[in-house]
């Protein structure tokens, strides 16, 4: 390796490192926590599936269809007497639910009375799998200890004590508490926490899966459903997370998990609190249930909420803006019951595939100075962490996009501007001091490989393009120098777009010729068809360009181009002080014979067969003769190629020259005459050869094989 890429390797890696330490500091400052939290939203909203959602989880809501109904038909304003929840909890008991929560807190005894009251705590003991709600607070509540008679509701952890001592007191708090009134609280299988914060943004990516208050543990609203279906569970904490039964429930420092979303509001099977009420009615009238009623609730876990939007339990989730707050609680039953709840990568981990992008991309990037590579190498890099986010989602992981994503786009940054600082200097002289000389294609090699600038070349196989203006000596002896100099830029400047656009390198000019190649510097696949497609796009150019030209020069200008396809030399050559990029070979000969010979043949284009085979079905070709060019012995086939479109507009006429060209090699002069003679109006080609075809009637030639020696330039 020399010393000038050793020293990109360690100015890249130095870079990267640099670059990791600045993310990780951004990380840590907190700066990129909501580009993080968008990344982790499009991640949910792009791969939830709601057909994964468990089919064992209904909600009931109260919404504002039920407010609505229970207005109108039974007279009731809000709030409603717990008479009405009572009934919901009948219903759950006749249909064999699982277990019911409600997200109503009842701390306050009922406006309806005591016996209001009665009849809801008679309801949970008849049912005795209700799950009821606590909140839990710093500011709002008159408790501050947990009340003796509700010891037999406390969520006991073993294993709580020793784990809270690794998580250094992150685990939040709470100093107050506000109950169901004692008949409620005393009746719930368990009470759980419903005050569940959100991040910074309002969105619930995560909730916690316990909260502190007085040395007991409160579970949230989803465990505590479970709990009651499933009493007799043992739970135990783990350095992984909490785990009950065969379920783990994976726990970060603070107590909380991550959500998989299903998907939006609605995923899970819900039904509106007045259907169900009226289902329960019907009942207790003598009715039948309602077809699919009792199978809609057997064995499943049910929550009832409110959806209503007066009712102020409308929050934020990553794939919903406006997501009832039962819904949050579901989401996290679900992940319980399919054991599939978001796991954090360790941050280490985190830190460590971020340097080692940064590093790779500092040490890769440095290497690359061309516009494209760099565009699609910073891209590919800067995608990487997205593709990894998206597939770590995939397996349940939530691997942190934005410090990899920070430190990745610190890290091209970084080295953009070193190199620039670095070898800009150096590009800008090569630039200047050749950008009069050698195309840009050239140049930019240069630039990106300065050794170059030495006598040599190298062999390559190239497809050379020769053009030349018909009776141009002619033309330049009738114009004024003015003159002549304004239409030969013109024309120069249209023709070497055209080449530039194909990929081409100009050679020179020499006068109004045009030579060019293709496959030098650059390699080029297609080579061969760039060339033939920037003759065919420059004579359908020249051909646009006649109006103007004839005004300018008092005619039209024909264009005579002649192209081969093979091996030759090709790199600067000149003088140790003077030099050219450009090339050399039997090759190039033969490509510029191959312009002239236009001249015999009537044509305006010709090809070598080389050029033709490698060239394919992209163009369609007319072979218009076998020639032997002086100072060759082997013969070759020239020729004419041409749009698809242009050929099948003038299929007939050279499907006529195929015929004469046919007899003409089998010597069948007479014949041959006749077929060239029917379309030698409208074929300069077929003209010609009816008049050789004449002579070799009265001048047979002898050992005949059809090939022309080209005796002229």
């Amino acid at each position: 390796m020399g010393s000038p890429g050793l020293k990109k390797i360690v100015r890249g890696c130095l870079i990267g490192l640099v670059s990791t330490c600045i993310a990780l500091m951004l990380h840590w400052a907190g700066w990129l926590d909501t580009i993080e939290n968008k990344t982790w939203d499009l991640r949910v909203s792009v791969l939830a599936d709601p057909q994964k959602a468990s089919d064992d989880i209904v909600m009931i809501l109260l919404d504002q269809n039920s407010l609505d109904w229970a207005g109108t038909e039974l007279g009731l304003t809000w709030p409603w007497p717990r008479e009405i929840y009572s009934i919901l909890v009948d219903f759950a008991q006749r249909h064999q639910v699982r277990s019911l929560a409600f997200d109503v807190i009842f701390s306050e005894p009922s406006a309806y009375g005591v016996a209001d009251d009665m009849m809801f705590k008679d309801a949970l003991i008849r049912f005795g799998r209700v799950t009821n709600a606590l909140v839990l607070s710093n500011s709002s509540g008159t408790r501050t200890r947990w009340p003796g008679n509700l010891s037999s509701k406390e969520f006991r952890i073993p294993g709580l004590t020793s784990w809270l001592k690794t998580t250094r007191d992150q685990v939040q708090v709470f100093s107050r508490i506000i109950l169901p009134i004692q008949k409620i609280a005393e009746n719930s299988a368990i009470l759980c926490n419903v005050n569940l914060a959100p991040d910074r943004d309002g969105i619930y990516r995560k909730i916690p899966v316990f909260s502190l208050f007085d040395q007991t543990a409160q579970p949230a609203m989803g465990l505590g459903l479970f709990l009651a279906a499933h009493p007799g569970s043992e739970a135990a904490m783990t350095r992984d997370g909490l785990v009950i039964g065969s379920h783990a429930i994976p726990v970060d420092s603070q107590g909380r998990t991550i959500l998989k979303y299903r998907g939006p509001s609605g995923t899970h099977t819900t039904f509106s609190a007045a259907w169900v009420l009226q289902s329960e009615i019907r009942f207790r009238s003598g009715k039948a249930p309602w077809p699919g009623e009792i199978a809609a609730f057997k064995d499943k876990y049910v929550m009832f909420g409110f959806s209503a939007p007066g009712l102020f339990d409308i929050h934020a989730s990553p794939v919903d803006s406006q997501c009832p707050g039962v819904e949050i609680h579901a989401t996290f039953l679900d992940n319980l019951l399919s054991n599939d709840f978001i796991k954090a990568v360790p941050f280490l981990l985190v830190l460590f595939i971020s340097g080692v992008l940064a590093v790779s991309c500092g040490m890769l990037i440095a290497f690359f100075t061309r516009a494209w590579s760099l565009v699609g190498m910073g891209m590919g890099y800067l995608l990487s962490p997205v593709a990894a986010g998206l597939a770590a989602y995939g397996m349940g992981f939530w691997l942190p996009v934005a410090l990899m994503e920070t430190s990745l786009a610190l890290t091209i940054l970084l080295v953009l501007f070193t190199n620039y600082a670095v070898e800009g200097r150096q590009r800008r002289f090569i630039k200047t001091a050749f950008n009069h000389y050698l195309s840009a294609q050239v140049i930019d090699q240069l630039i990106h490989h300065p050794d170059q600038l030495r006598l040599g070349g190298e062999r390559r196989t190239l497809s050379i393009f020769f053009s030349d203006l018909e009776s141009f000596t002619s033309l330049s002896e009738t114009l004024e120098p003015e003159a002549l100099t304004l239409f030969l830029n013109q024309y120069l400047t249209a023709m070497t777009d055209i080449i530039h656009q194909e990929g081409g390198t100009i050679d020179k000019y020499e006068g109004d010729a045009i030579i060019a190649f293709w496959n030098a510097p650059l390699e080029t696949k297609d080579h061969a068809v760039k060339c033939v497609r920037a003759a065919l796009r420059c004579q359908e150019r020249l051909n646009q360009m006649q109006s103007g030209f004839r005004q300018q020069v008092g005619r039209k200008i024909f264009m005579r181009i002649g192209m081969n396809t093979g091996p030759a030399v090709v790199g600067n050559m000149g003088s140790h002080t003077r030099f050219d990029y450009t090339m050399i070979g039997d090759a190039v000969n033969l490509a510029a014979r191959l312009e002239s010979v236009n001249k015999q043949f009537g044509t305006y284009t010709a090809v070598s067969d080389a050029t033709r085979n490698l060239a394919g079905s992209q163009f369609a070709f007319r072979e218009i003769g076998r020639i032997v060019i002086q100072g060759r012995k082997q013969s070759i086939r020239v020729y004419e190629p041409m749009f698809q479109e242009v050929y099948a507009a003038g299929l007939k006429t050279y499907t006529t020259f195929e015929q004469g060209l046919a007899l003409y090699y089998e010597a069948r002069f007479e014949q041959a005459k006749r077929i060239f003679l029917s379309i030698a109006d409208r074929d300069p080609a077929a003209r010609v050869y009816s008049r050789i075809c004449r002579q070799y009637e009265t001048d047979h030639p002898h050992d005949w094989d059809g090939v022309w020696v080209m005796t002229q330039k």
